[in-house]
Order: C-alpha cells, then sequence, then structure tokens
C-alpha cells in the first residue's frame, strides 16, 4: 500500500496546473489592450521645423491661410470653409492644375488643418502642399 501511494504523489508532482498561468497571461493581455491606446494620445507633439525645396514664387499659386485665431483667408482676404470651396470649385474648373499652398499657424489644432485640406481635396485639386518654417 505505502507503494501505491507514493506512486501517486510522484504523479501530482509531474502535472503542472497550467490554470494560472493561462489567467495571468490572459489578465495582462487585457491591461495592455486598454492602455496602449491611451499612452498613443497622451503624447504631446509638436510639429518639427522642416527645410524642403523653396516654393516657386508663381502669380498662378492660391495660398489659403490659418491665422492664430482660427480665421480662414485666401488669398489675403477672409472667407469661411463654404465660401473657400466654392471659390475652389471655380479656380478647378478653370485651371486643375493650380498649385494650392495651405499656411497654418503652429499652434492651430490638427484637426483645423485637415478640414481645409479635406475642402481642397473635395475641390478635386491634387497639387497640394503645406508651408513650413525653415529650421533654424
Amino acid at each position: 500500500m505505502s507503494r501505491h501511494k507514493q506512486r501517486s504523489q510522484m504523479k501530482a508532482i509531474g502535472e503542472i496546473n497550467v490554470v494560472p498561468l493561462l489567467d495571468t497571461t490572459l489578465f495582462l493581455l487585457i491591461i495592455f489592450m486598454i492602455t496602449f491606446p491611451l499612452l498613443e494620445f497622451s503624447v504631446d507633439v509638436s510639429p518639427p521645423e522642416f527645410n524642403a525645396d523653396p516654393i516657386p514664387s508663381d502669380e498662378n499659386n492660391k495660398v489659403i491661410s490659418l491665422d492664430k485665431n482660427g480665421k480662414i483667408s485666401f488669398n489675403k482676404r477672409l472667407i469661411t470653409l463654404a465660401e473657400l470651396k466654392e471659390e475652389l470649385v471655380m479656380i478647378f474648373a478653370r485651371d486643375k492644375k493650380t498649385p494650392i499652398l495651405i499656411r497654418a499657424d503652429g499652434n492651430r489644432k490638427y484637426n483645423e488643418v485637415m478640414e481645409i485640406m479635406k475642402v481642397v481635396k473635395l475641390a478635386g485639386f491634387k497639387n497640394v502642399s503645406l508651408i513650413t518654417l525653415a529650421e533654424e
């Protein structure tokens, strides 16, 4: 009888219970799935200055500016997004290759610049450039 008891004790030692290991693994997986998206959007980003080729001075260029107060100007006159879209559609009908330049104050929200780019795209333009400050 002691021989049978010793064999069952050895069998119990040879088997590893993986349920706690799986529970811990799934718990960590859930924690990472919840916290990773939060970490991505909590980073404070300041866009860098960029050295690009100089923009050729062309009287055909159309410049859209977004100032620090959020006001949009098109060729040096204040305009709304709806008016901007109408004007861009008319310009696109005349000349599809007109270069569009977008200038925005560095303190404006990314979403506001994207709204302007969306209006330009909906008007049909493909030749769009963002104007940045030159690196020091």
